[in-house]
């Protein structure tokens, strides 16, 4: 088999592959696929992702050695058209794809007393969830919860968003929204929606860990009950003439505002007990 040709055959025992990003919702969780320099680099450094198949191009595959190191797993040589046939018309991959495991998953029960957690609504646009990941990477989110339905696959387009995030916060998915928020308020996680009608601004609100911020879809926003089962409906109050967010945004100016407020709330008790 010539080394520019990646394996297209069945092998013995596996079903046939389907075109990508095309499986059915109940075999998504079979394999991520991952594809860029950030995502695979990082997923490359994760001792907790097993491994199935890397593809690289030759001038990929030195600056991944460079940058790694010792490759826990051995690439296939391939040319850059081999790797654009696997991916989404228009994707970026620089010369790197990579199959492998989903990452092991948390669950309520496992969430820290002291975390900061996100909820996501029925977002289902890639791209926004994995600007949300990438975000939550940097402000240290414990986890992502996301529903079984209406949520996008931790795989592809959201993946490269995500530039590497998805290695740093692991998604909790649960059936049912609204019964993981009354279970996390039974926990003691103050629970905050936001929303553009909500009652009180971000940074007006007394907060506390652990905590989750709910986010809605764009349009939509926060349903009914998902609203009902948070203490408190957050705005963002905004002085310009757009009042309004990409959700992405709204979410990281949100984990700024919830990050500041944790931390002088935890300085504050330390200097009172000291």
């Amino acid at each position: 088999m010539p080394p520019d040709r990646p394996f297209r055959g069945r092998p013995p025992g596996r079903r046939p592959e389907r075109p990508f990003g095309r499986r059915p919702r109940d075999e998504r969780d079979d394999i991520a696929v991952l594809y860029g320099w950030h995502p695979v680099v990082e997923a490359l450094r994760n001792p907790r992702r097993r491994l199935r198949r890397l593809l690289v191009t030759e001038n990929a595959a030195d600056r991944l050695t460079e940058t790694v190191g010792t490759l826990a797993i051995a690439p296939e040589l391939v040319r850059p058209d081999a790797i654009t046939r696997l991916v989404e018309p228009d994707a970026v991959h620089q010369g790197l794809y990579l199959e492998a495991d989903p990452l092991p998953s948390p669950t309520l029960e496992t969430l820290s007393d002291t975390g900061l957690v996100l909820a996501l609504d029925q977002i289902t646009d890639p791209h926004n969830v994995g600007a949300i990941v990438r975000t939550a990477a940097a402000f240290g989110v414990e986890a992502i919860i996301t529903t079984a339905r209406h949520s996008p696959s931790a795989t592809g387009v959201l993946a490269k968003a995500a530039s590497g995030g998805l290695e740093h916060v692991p998604f909790l998915e649960v059936r049912n929204l609204a019964g993981a928020l009354i279970a996390l308020g039974q926990r003691g996680f103050q629970r905050i929606g936001l929303d553009s009608e909500g009652s009180a601004a971000m940074g007006e609100i007394p907060v506390r860990r652990p905590v989750v911020l709910v986010l809605g879809a764009e349009g939509k926003g926060l349903r009914q009950r998902t609203r009902e089962c948070c203490e408190v409906v957050a705005r963002l109050d905004m002085p310009g003439a757009i009042k309004s967010l990409n959700v992405s945004n709204a979410a990281a100016i949100c984990l700024y505002a919830l990050s500041r407020a944790t931390e002088d709330a935890l300085t504050g008790a330390s200097a009172r007990s000291g």
